[in-house]
């Protein structure tokens, strides 16, 4: 008879190692909340920016008032958020090309303020979100809803890292490299009729960089190796 791979009750590998990769992908990834309302200095000024890295989420934190007493004698604040060209973040004024992304509309939600969460991809399964580029610049800014007060502009700027980089040499190519160029150098060195000249092996220089660090592998004077 054979053998169960794994028992009742027992994950198998696959999904083990899944959950081990959303773990590491949750503890690395950050969470950045603004609170989005028209007490916010900073975004009725124009100068809030944030820098994502890719996993990280943006979470917006509409306006919310613990009950109608506290809004006194005026309206709540509700609003609608854009993701808008340069152009249109400048000025907070609605255009063609704006992509609504949320609606604050629920100011006296009993359980706190609405939260929305943007996760910063590359790609994305949903037809809802959104794709971001590296190195690029988004712009979020908000329109009054016509149920609610007028409001001043408000915008962020959302600045995705990093710019792309050249792929580096993987290290397991380099490696193999390297052990096929010592294995000739070993056997044209020492062998009694080398078959390629002394000045030759003494130009073989292998020089690696790998993100960002150099990791220097030369070899010099090779042809000397045999002469000693």
């Amino acid at each position: 008879m054979g053998t169960l791979l794994w028992t009742l009750g027992t994950p198998p590998a696959w999904k083990a190692t899944i959950v081990f990769f959303n773990i590491i992908s949750a503890v690395v990834a950050k969470r950045h909340t603004v609170f989005w309302n028209s007490t916010n200095t900073r975004l009725t000024a124009g100068d809030l920016s944030v820098q994502l890295n890719f996993n990280d989420y943006l979470d917006i934190h509409c306006p919310h008032y613990p009950n109608e007493e506290a809004v006194g004698h005026g309206q709540p604040e509700t609003l609608a958020l854009y993701l808008v060209g340069e152009e249109s973040f400048q000025g907070c004024v609605e255009t063609r090309g704006a992509i609504k992304r949320w609606e604050c509309n629920t100011p006296f939600a009993p359980y706190g303020p609405v939260r929305f969460s943007e996760k910063i991809q590359r790609f994305t399964p949903f037809s809802l979100g959104f794709e971001f580029l590296p190195g690029r610049h988004y712009y979020y800014s908000s329109l009054p809803t016509d149920e609610g007060p007028p409001l001043p502009c408000m915008k962020l700027r959302v600045t995705v890292c990093c710019a792309p980089n050249p792929a580096p040499l993987h290290l397991p190519y380099l490696s193999r490299v390297l052990s096929i160029s010592l294995l000739y150098l070993h056997i044209y060195s020492y062998s009694p009729t080398p078959r390629l000249p002394v000045s030759l092996l003494r130009s073989i220089s292998v020089t690696h960089t790998l993100c960002g660090e150099c990791v220097g592998m030369r070899m010099h004077e090779a042809g000397e190796m045999g002469a000693n």
